[in-house]
């Protein structure tokens, strides 16, 4: 098993130390899927509320950059580029969220790139769910990191559960 960073010798949460650590340039993708009434999904940049594309865009990026104020061990980060995209398929009922999340700095871009997703997820729930009250979040997940100790990872079919 893999030693769990946020723990101390004694089973105790604690920040991770990233002193000493490399500036280097990382990126992080996460995605996640919300599932809705087709009919919506075609109509999400046209709903009473406004154009919930455009908000939930904007509310992702919001959340990658207050990341370390809602996870509480989470530094705190310059980030460097946060880039949300939708891909809308009307027939299945669907959106897939992407975000991207780039920076300069000693610790990874994963936990906002999960944030941004989630957040913009969250969001495009609020705006149409007057319209449909059963819309669901699933997948959360994150899809690729670059940089840092570990390199470059991908996700496979093997490493999904």
């Amino acid at each position: 098993m893999t030693d769990l960073t946020h723990l101390n010798a004694q089973g105790e949460a604690q920040m991770v130390d990233i002193a000493g650590k490399l500036a280097t340039s990382r990126t992080a993708v996460a995605q996640a899927e919300v599932s809705m009434l087709p009919s919506i999904v075609s109509t999400l940049s046209q709903l009473p509320k406004g154009d919930a594309l455009a908000c939930a865009r904007i509310a992702g990026i919001m959340a990658a950059k207050k990341t370390a104020e809602l996870i509480p061990l989470c530094h705190p980060l310059l980030l460097s580029k946060i880039d949300i995209q939708f891909e809308l398929d009307a027939t299945l009922g669907k959106v897939l969220i992407r975000a991207l999340c780039k920076v300069e700095g000693s610790t990874g871009v994963e936990m906002e790139a999960l944030t941004a997703v989630s957040v913009a997820a969250l969001t495009l729930h609020d705006m149409a769910k007057a319209a449909d009250p059963a819309i669901e979040i699933n997948k959360i997940h994150l899809i690729e990191k670059i940089g840092g100790k570990s390199g470059h990872w991908i996700r496979t079919e093997s490493s999904g559960k």
